[in-house]
């Protein structure tokens, strides 16, 4: 009985510590909760028509190529590889301010826009998709490390560590989506190596083109052969926090784009020339994807060349908007230009004077012979009309005579009788 008794209170006391142990075990440790609470917070999803899709003229590109085989460097924040229109599609990256460990989550949301841009996949619930959605994305994180130290600015270091390392790691574009207010020699050593490799380099000019942020150059975007992109809103005309310059090489949409979110793929608006940037990176992949021999000159070439053109400022603008269809069909050739024949001017000989002379006295003749034809015409109409007139009236006027007045009365002559005598 006292062993019964035992086992029973033994239950008693282990059964709750049963229950607790799980859910020790899966909660989640104080460290990840807080690293979770620091990330930004998700807004709330809204309801955008997705404008860069028709300007762009997406759907006209997509028989053509979706950018397969091609992949793409995203230097952000990283990556959320689990987002629903982008998984499958991100690799696991690199973190260049760790210098080490992969960037396949996205705690500050931006690289994760960026991406959405270039490689997004159709879903059935948005019309919001990439401009090349069979693309990969390397995600190389260069800002927004989780932690207390959030910071979307970059550093010289972790960029220039962030673009060799997409360099070595042999990607087709290079897409900075960050930018530097002042040169580095590091970063430019990167870049030039990326060049150098055959890496198409494209770069976002920055926010900052405000009077009150004083528009200051950026780096990448102002160093030779790097694509810089400016940002464009639904009517063309530029952004207004959307850098000038004569380092803005095109534009694309930037200014109220709807664009993916981290985590459950809500889509909100946002206004970044980094966005704007992964809509060239896109296209550049497209481009790549459909002439697989073209080198890099060759491909800036395409995407320059074949730009629709805006009606706003070149330093605003540079040479216009980015065009994926064009970029993609347009033909291009090496061959030098044929020169056409001399051209000389027309002289004037005597024979030259004659001819005109006698066209002139011609035209002169036919328009006296025309008011003669037409003179005769009228008199035979006028006579066809007033002698049948004439006749019945017996040729006399066809109005009364009037009368002739008197001033003096005239007596009344008396009637003669008929028998009366003489």
């Amino acid at each position: 009985m006292r062993i019964a008794c035992r086992l029973a209170v033994a239950v008693l006391v282990l059964a709750p510590l049963s229950v607790l142990v799980p859910l020790a075990v899966l909660a989640p440790s104080p460290a990840v909760a807080a690293a979770a609470n620091q990330c930004t917070p998700l807004s709330p999803s809204v309801t955008v028509v997705p404008w860069p899709q028709q300007m762009l003229d997406l759907a006209s590109v997509r028989p053509l190529t979706s950018g397969a085989h091609e992949t793409i460097a995203v230097l952000d924040s990283g990556v959320d590889a689990t987002q629903s229109q982008l998984r499958g599609h991100v690799s696991a990256g690199y973190d260049a301010i760790r210098s080490g460990g992969t960037a396949e989550d996205d705690c500050l949301g931006t690289g994760t826009q960026v991406a959405g841009a270039i490689a997004a996949t159709k879903s059935g619930t948005t019309g919001l998709y990439g401009v090349a959605p069979a693309a990969t994305i390397v995600p190389v994180r260069v800002i927004g490390e989780p932690g207390s130290n959030m910071s979307a600015t970059p550093t010289a270091s972790a960029l220039a560590r962030g673009i060799t390392w997409a360099a070595d790691h042999n990607v087709d574009v290079i897409d900075v989506s960050v930018w530097l207010t002042t040169d580095s020699p590091a970063v430019r050593q990167a870049v030039e190596g990326a060049i150098g490799s055959g890496i198409t380099v494209i770069a976002a000019v920055g926010d900052q083109g405000s009077a009150d942020d004083g528009d200051p150059v950026t780096y990448p975007a102002n160093y030779p052969d790097v694509i810089g992109v400016g940002a464009i809103d639904a009517t063309g005309a530029p952004g207004g926090s959307s850098e000038h310059g004569s380092y803005v090489d095109l534009v694309a949409p930037g200014a109220g784009v709807p664009v993916l979110q981290r985590d459950h793929g809500a889509i909100v608006s946002e206004d970044s020339t980094a966005v704007a940037a992964g809509f060239v990176s896109g296209t550049a992949a497209l481009v790549r994807a459909r002439w697989p021999h073209a080198s890099d000159s060759e491909i800036a070439e395409r995407l320059i060349d074949t730009a629709t053109p805006a009606s706003a400022a070149v330093a605003a603008v540079g040479h216009g908007i980015v065009n994926p269809y064009v970029a993609v069909t347009a033909a291009r050739t090496s061959a030098a230009p044929v020169p056409g024949p001399t051209l000389r001017p027309a002289t004037l000989n005597q024979a030259h004077i004659d001819a005109a002379a006698a066209a002139r006295h011609s035209r002169s003749l036919a328009v006296l012979w025309t008011v003669i034809a037409l003179g005769a015409l009228l008199i035979v109409v006028l006579l066809a009309i007033g002698i049948p007139r004439a006749r019945r009236r017996a040729w006399r006027p066809a109005y009364a005579l009037p009368l002739v007045e008197r001033d003096e009365p005239i007596e009344p002559v008396p009637v003669a009788m008929l028998f009366e005598d003489p």
